[in-house]
C-alpha cells in the first residue's frame, strides 16, 4: 500500500457511467459533488444539490460543470445504478496511496447495520468494515449478500486488501477456520474473538483458563494488568495468555498458524457516595497466531473497540448514518462510501482541533478550508 498518492477525482477515474450515453451532467462532476457536499454535512440527495448550487462557482474551479447541478433525482438515479462493488475498489484503491505500509499495523474488521435502507421488501443494509487504528481510516467495505452474514463477507474484504505484516481482529462472528487461513496465507496475523458459535473451541478455552488459575493445570501462562480510573468507575483489566496450544490439534480444531489462547478479564466498581460498591466481571476469550505477550496482547485486543468508537459511532453521531432513508438500488450502499470517503478526509486533516460534526460545520462554511480537507491548493 505504498504507492504514489493520487488524487481524489483521479482515483475514482475508472468507474463506469452507469448510464451508457453521453448525459449533460458528467459522472466526475456528480461524483465530485457529492463528495464535497457530504463533507460539509449532506445528508440526502436534495442536501447534495442545495450545496452544489450555492458553491457552483467553487466547484467550476475543480471541474466545467457545464449544465450546472444536476437534480436531485439525477442524482438519486445515478448512484443507486452504479456498480457498488466497482466504487468500492476504487475507494479501496485510493485508500491504499493515504496510508501508510501496513507492516506492523492493527487492522480491526467489524460489520454495522444501515438501518434507514430497509425499503418493507428488503431489510437494511449490512457492511463490514477494515479500519485501521494507527491512521483512524477506513481501509474498505463489503456488502453482505442477502439472507448472508459477516461470514461470508469478512473473506471478500479481506481479498481487497494487501494486509501482509498487519494484525488483524475480529470478534467472534469471524472465527472462521476458513478466516484465520486466509488470514495466515495473505502474510498477516489475526487475534480472534471466541464465543458460543464455536461452544465446543469456547468451552474448552474456557475451562483450560479456570484450571490453570486454580493451580491444577501445570502449563505455563503469563499475566498482565492494567487498571483506570475515571467517571466515577475503576476498571481492572486482567490478560491471562498461554502458549499451550498443542491440545486443540488433538482435538480436531485446527487453526492455521495459532500460538496463543487469550483471556480478558475486565472488572468494572463504580464508586462514590451513592455507588453500591459491587463489582461487575466479565471475562472474554480469544485465539491468535501471535506469540504469547500478554501486554502486548492486551493492548491489541483494546485497540479493536477503536472501530465501534471512532468510526461506527461517529458515522452514527456525525453523519446521522442511521436515519438516511436512500435505499433504492445500489443507493445505499454507494452513499455509505460517500460517507467514509468523507469521515476519512476529515480524519486526516490535522490542523483543525475540532470534532468531525463541528469540520464538516466548517467545510460547508469555508471554500478555503474544505480545499485544504481535500488536499487541494488554496
Amino acid at each position: 500500500m505504498a504507492n504514489e498518492p493520487i488524487s481524489l477525482v483521479a482515483a475514482f477515474d475508472d468507474l463506469s457511467d452507469p448510464r451508457g450515453r453521453q448525459c449533460p451532467y458528467r459522472l466526475d462532476e456528480l461524483l465530485l459533488a457529492a463528495i464535497c457536499a457530504v463533507i460539509s454535512g449532506a445528508e440526502s440527495w436534495t442536501a447534495v444539490v442545495e450545496w452544489s448550487e450555492t458553491k457552483l462557482d467553487w466547484l467550476r474551479q475543480q471541474l466545467p460543470f457545464a449544465n450546472g447541478i444536476a437534480s436531485h433525482d439525477t442524482f438519486g438515479r445515478v448512484f443507486s445504478l452504479l456498480d457498488a462493488t466497482q466504487f468500492e475498489a476504487c475507494f479501496v484503491r485510493w485508500m491504499g496511496t493515504m496510508c501508510p505500509a501496513l507492516p506492523g499495523q492493527h487492522i480491526a474488521i467489524d460489520g454495522k447495520c444501515v438501518r434507514g435502507s430497509h425499503d418493507g421488501k428488503h431489510s437494511a443494509i449490512h457492511l463490514v468494515s477494515a479500519w485501521s487504528s494507527a491512521s483512524g481510516l477506513t481501509l474498505g467495505q463489503v456488502r453482505t449478500a442477502d439472507k448472508s452474514n459477516e461470514i461470508t463477507a469478512i473473506p471478500q474484504l479481506l481479498a481487497t486488501l494487501d494486509i501482509k505484516g498487519a494484525v488483524i481482529t475480529i470478534d467472534a462472528m469471524g472465527c472462521q477456520h476458513d478466516v484465520a487461513a486466509k488470514i495466515v496465507a495473505g502474510g498477516a496475523d489475526y487475534v480472534l474473538g471466541v464465543k458460543d458459535n464455536q461452544p465446543s473451541l469456547a468451552e474448552a478455552i474456557r475451562l483450560w483458563f479456570d484450571a490453570a488459575e486454580a493451580g491444577t493445570l501445570d502449563r505455563p501462562f503469563w499475566d498482565h494488568n492494567h487498571t483506570e480510573k475515571d467517571h466515577g468507575r475503576i476498571e481492572t483489566r486482567r490478560c491471562l495468555v498461554t502458549n499451550d496450544v498443542a491440545w486443540l490439534g488433538q482435538q480436531n480444531q485446527h487453526w492455521a498458524g495459532v500460538q496463543s489462547l487469550i483471556m480478558i478479564e475486565s472488572r468494572r466498581e463504580i464508586i462514590g457516595r451513592n455507588s453500591s460498591g459491587a463489582a461487575s466481571v466479565e471475562r472474554r476469550y480469544y485465539l491468535s497466531s501471535l506469540a504469547a505477550k500478554a501486554a502486548h496482547l492486551a493492548h491489541i485486543v483494546r485497540a479493536h473497540w477503536g472501530i465501534e468508537n471512532n468510526m461506527h459511532w461517529v458515522l452514527d453521531v456525525a453523519f446521522r448514518e442511521d436515519d438516511c432513508r436512500i435505499r433504492v438500488g445500489e443507493g445505499a450502499q454507494n452513499f455509505a462510501i460517500l460517507r467514509r470517503i468523507a469521515l476519512n478526509l476529515l480524519k486526516n486533516e490535522k490542523s483543525t482541533k475540532v470534532g468531525i460534526a463541528t469540520k464538516r460545520l466548517k467545510a460547508g462554511w469555508s471554500a478555503d478550508y474544505l480545499a485544504k480537507v481535500l488536499g487541494l491548493p488554496i
